[in-house]
């Protein structure tokens, strides 16, 4: 998963907390750990391999604004006895907003002119969420929809780790003030429901992250923990500051270490946060512990350098603009798949930083100490709101305003055209010949509704995800028929969900979907999110005896030809028509017929990013026969398999590439092929019913 993340910088005691009358000098370890931090974070995103769990840079921040912004509100409740929320998320407002605004208007407008015009409405919503600072719940949404979980990274996805910040920062303000109440002001006491909160968030963090990685990553609950960490060690200062040099020192130079460690050691394979997160944390917490007490032999001698602070009082906006500029520059510049190599990401983190520098000066400052706001917390607070409202706004105006995507004329209808021809095998390999070169002015689903339509097996919830382990109960067609056929396989299976249902509909076919997310229909153990994938192993198990169960007249059975075996075999090709031929012999039990239906031919890259940026010369984004065949050693396995058990081989590659040429064009007459880099549109599936219709007749019966 991509981590895109540092949280806010700030420094004491403007930190967005309330600021006490008398205010501690800021420390100078903690901008130097800040800085650390963002730059573990750009390495990690510019690229430099060796520094692949850079990620845990948001981390550090966490437990950096924990400490912080906690430390600054038990000085208020000891000098005054109340936290004056206003003052308080009005300081916060002043910090943010002003440099978060400017740039999701920036992004934004980087994104219209120079990202694909096909996913504007994307990033609009993106920016609108994260103005809202809900955009980790967005992505978190994103990241378990398994079609959107190959789309190229948002440019502002980065903000998320504030929206979780603040999310924080909703509560326990409140929550620090009732339990001082309660307390009576006794550090220890205070800390007993912060401490039992931090353990919930961490388990919670830990069973998540094997569940659900994508809200184990963005949730606020599982992240709550880390923020809870430099909250409790804030309750702990004053005795921290007793604790004797010859411990405090070593205590300090060992968190560091730990922080460079996970930066290290951990790489985009490692399940996180859940309990590899306690490494950085831990570091964390014992940098700022050990330099609680006087010490000058501690990390600070290292972290309180004069570049290293320098950099820290920068980390907030090298934060916000480092991201935008490594995801749009390269688009930008030229670069078609819209990366950089490591030399120019890392001059673009360079240039980032002078943007976070000339931010700084011109915008956060200025505004922050500003003496109309300073002294007033509700013209703070209107500021905030205006400046909220502003980018949602432009965000809204952004998704009704898209930019252009230039079309030619129009083209026949695809779906018609099929349907109203006796011969709808002769008649696509006729429009597959003359596709168009420019994009239809009547295309079927324009274009960035391609990747977004869903058809009623998604929106109903039967494609069942990686962690299920049971198949749902769903029905569509006639319910009462006696003829069922069944859907079985991957999501490659489910793309010919809307052809089947025009069928059943027409046919009277009862029609039950069993399909799961990556989960192939061969009897092999595949590896995903880089762990054997056991729960496919029982689901399928699981939907072989409902099949049993169900009796059906036909089993239509597919799956793509992605995915490596757990324990690969010295000879692939017998290990997957093993695989294969087991469970058609297992279906075959049922007393259904099977068909096997081959996987689809594969674009070249994201056909409709491709299609939106080359919208006038189509034929750029082709893909070409045999590099369009994703596996041909499994659509081999696939045909041994069936011809050793009886069930019946359907190839749809005459569906997508043209006979002849072997050109795979990404539209066909008005219909858009596929929705992403492997999946047919749901468009285009549909339209496919008539030529799915003849083997599949022969099969279960013409009514």
């Amino acid at each position: 998963m991509t981590s895109t993340m540092p949280t806010a910088a700030r420094t004491v005691p403007a930190a967005g907390g309330s600021a006490p009358p008398h205010s501690h000098p800021p420390r100078r370890d903690i901008q130097g750990l800040r800085a650390v931090a963002v730059a573990l974070v750009v390495l990690s995103h510019a690229g430099v391999s060796r520094v692949g769990g850079g990620y845990v840079g948001v981390d550090v921040f966490f437990v950096i604004s924990g400490f912080l912004i906690t430390s600054l509100l038990l000085r208020e409740l000891a000098t005054t006895g109340r936290v004056s929320l206003r003052s308080f998320y009005a300081r916060r407002a002043l910090r943010l907003l002003p440099a978060s605004s400017l740039v999701i208007a920036v992004t934004l407008g980087g994104a219209w002119l120079f990202l694909s015009k096909a996913r504007l409405a994307e990033y609009a919503g993106d920016a609108l969420a994260g103005a809202l600072y809900v955009v980790n719940f967005r992505l978190a949404a994103a990241g378990t929809d398994y079609l959107a979980q190959n789309s190229p990274p948002s440019p502002l996805q980065h903000v998320w780790s504030l929206a979780v910040e603040e999310q924080f920062y909703l509560v326990w303000p409140v929550l620090l003030l009732l339990t001082w109440r309660l307390a009576r002001g006794r550090h220890a006491l205070v800390a007993v429901p912060l401490a039992a909160l931090c353990v919930v968030s961490f388990a919670a963090g830990v069973l998540v992250t094997h569940t659900s990685a994508p809200w184990a990553y963005f949730s606020s609950l599982t992240r709550a923990w880390e923020l809870g960490a430099g909250a409790l060690l804030a309750l702990a200062a004053t005795r921290l500051r007793r604790l004797p040099a010859a411990l405090a020192a070593p205590l300090s130079w060992l968190g560091l270490a730990c922080v460079t460690l996970a930066a290290l050691w951990y790489d985009d394979e490692t399940p996180f946060p859940g309990h590899h997160a306690l490494l950085p944390v831990a570091g964390t917490v014992l940098v700022l512990a050990g330099g609680c007490a006087p010490t000058a032999y501690g990390a600070g001698r290292l972290l309180e350098r004069r570049p290293l602070v320098w950099l820290g009082g920068l980390s907030y906006g090298w934060y916000l603009w480092h991201w935008p500029l490594l995801v749009i520059a390269p688009a930008a510049l030229g670069r078609a798949d819209g990366t950089a190599e490591v030399p120019p990401a890392l001059a673009l983190s360079a240039v980032a930083l002078a943007l976070a520098w000339l931010t700084l000066r011109l915008v956060e400052n200025p505004v922050r100490f500003h003496h109309a706001f300073r002294a007033h917390p509700r013209r703070a607070l209107a500021l905030g709101a205006a400046l909220t409202a502003s980018a949602s706004a432009l965000s809204l105006t952004a998704t009704a305003v898209p930019p252009t995507i230039e079309v030619g004329g129009p083209a026949p209808a695809l779906a018609r055209a099929l349907s109203d021809t006796p011969d709808p095998r002769t008649r696509l390999a006729e429009l597959l010949a003359s596709s168009p070169g420019a994009l239809p002015s009547n295309l079927a689903t324009p274009l960035p509704r391609v990747k977004s339509s869903r058809s009623a097996l998604y929106r109903d919830g039967c494609h069942v995800d990686r962690a299920a382990t049971r198949p749902r109960s769903c029905v569509y067609g006639d319910r009462t028929s006696s003829r069922t056929v069944v859907l079985f396989g991957d999501s490659h299976a489910a793309q010919w969900f809307p052809a089947l249902r025009r069928l059943a509909d027409a046919r009277g076919w009862r029609l039950v979907p069993l399909t799961k997310a990556s989960c192939k229909v061969a009897d092999v153990t595949i590896v995903n999110l880089h762990k054997p994938y056991t729960a496919c192993d029982t689901w399928r198990s699981n939907a072989l005896e409902r099949i049993r169960a169900l009796r059906p007249a036909l089993v239509l059975a597919s799956s793509s030809d992605a995915g490596d075996p757990a324990r690969p075999a010295t000879d692939p090709l017998q290990q997957w028509t093993t695989g294969f031929a087991h469970t058609y012999r297992a279906l075959r039990g049922s007393g259904a017929r099977v068909a096997a239906l081959l996987d689809t031919p594969w674009p070249k890259g994201d056909p409709i990013d491709c299609a939106a940026r080359n919208s006038l010369q189509l034929h750029a984004c082709a893909h070409h026969l045999p590099e369009a065949t994703r596996d041909a050693t499994r659509g081999r396995a696939v045909r041994a398999a069936a011809s050793a058990t009886g069930a019946t081989v359907i190839d749809p590659t005459p569906w997508v590439c043209a006979p002849r040429t072997g050109v795979c064009p990404v539209v066909v007459a008005d219909t858009a092929v596929h929705r992403d880099d492997s999946h047919l549109s749901e468009a285009y599936a549909e339209a496919l019913a008539p030529l799915l219709a003849a083997p599949l007749d022969r099969l279960v019966g013409a009514p």
